[in-house]
């Protein structure tokens, strides 16, 4: 079996580094802070004992740096699952892809991903400025679908697919579930749910402008079937580190609980909160 990859399917930079995320191989660490915001990515790194490494490229901005003695670094994704299926294929690709060759490596390596977020609760018990982490994870905006080797099925997922009313999104649906390991590191959060990853902001998360969205119950029905919280990326996030031998766990912080109309009081001051929680029990 031919194991050589066209230049038209690893697309590099002139410099060797992967095309979106402008990085070499030697740039990042085994663990991977992943926020949305570029502008996070320095409110992370201050925490930093020492920034090695600072490169940039559209909306993907990496910080590499030392922690406690132990390397680490930080990177944003941007808004989105589209986005996250280049930054968790070109990240696998550095580890795991001989760039210069291009070709497979013979042995695996494996990352750990950290997802540091924010996100809107569906659950009315939910209080706002509290930790939040995934274990399990429903996409509905139908990425995985374009994988031929994915696969996920477990108790919720089944009992989700059965009883979810929507037939026309239903098709798109896929499902994941954080890795165990990771999730003992944060066992003292406040909350442990599951997560649904919509594919927008407004009509997808029941919000109106001039558009009328679907059902103006949609959130109420996600909270039925047992979902607590919904953001943006973890599905891919989580479905990828699947596919690819790595390991994953998303952190989000609530700053709206959009069923009793609750937005945080002052959010910069819980994302602080969040950053310093996460980088306290990912290296000790």
């Amino acid at each position: 079996m031919l194991n050589k990859l066209a230049a038209s399917e690893l697309v590099l930079n002139e410099d060797g580094s992967v095309y979106h995320l402008n990085l070499l191989p030697e740039d990042i660490a085994d663990k991977i802070i992943l926020v949305g915001d570029p502008d996070r990515v320095p409110k992370v790194s201050k925490y930093f004992d020492k920034v090695e490494i600072k490169k940039n490229k559209r909306e993907f901005y990496t910080h590499t740096g030392i922690l406690r003695g132990e390397r680490i670094s930080v990177m944003s994704t941007g808004i989105g699952t589209e986005n996250i299926d280049i930054v968790m294929n070109e990240l696998d690709a550095l580890v795991n892809i001989d760039l210069k060759k291009k070709e497979f490596m013979t042995e695996h390596k494996s990352l750990q991903f950290y997802r540091m977020g924010t996100c809107g609760s569906v659950n009315p018990d939910v209080q706002v400025d509290n930790m939040l982490v995934t274990q399990n994870v429903v996409g509905l905006d139908g990425l995985m679908n374009f994988y031929q080797d994915y696969e996920f099925e477990n108790d919720f997922s089944q009992n989700f697919l059965e009883k979810f009313p929507y037939e026309k999104i239903k098709p798109m649906l896929y499902f994941s579930e954080w890795s165990e390991e990771l999730g003992e590191i944060f066992i003292d959060a406040k909350y442990k749910g599951n997560t649904a990853t919509f594919p927008g902001f407004y009509a997808p998360q029941g919000r109106e402008l001039r558009l009328k969205a679907l059902d103006d119950k949609f959130l109420e029905t996600l909270n039925d079937l047992g979902i607590t919280n919904f953001e943006m990326e973890t599905s891919a996030i989580y479905a990828f580190s699947k596919l690819l031998g790595h390991q994953t766990i998303t952190v989000n912080n609530v700053i709206a609980n959009r069923r009793r109309g609750e937005f945080s009081t002052n959010h910069h001051q819980s994302e602080k909160n969040l950053i310093e929680w996460v980088l306290e029990r990912v290296i000790k």
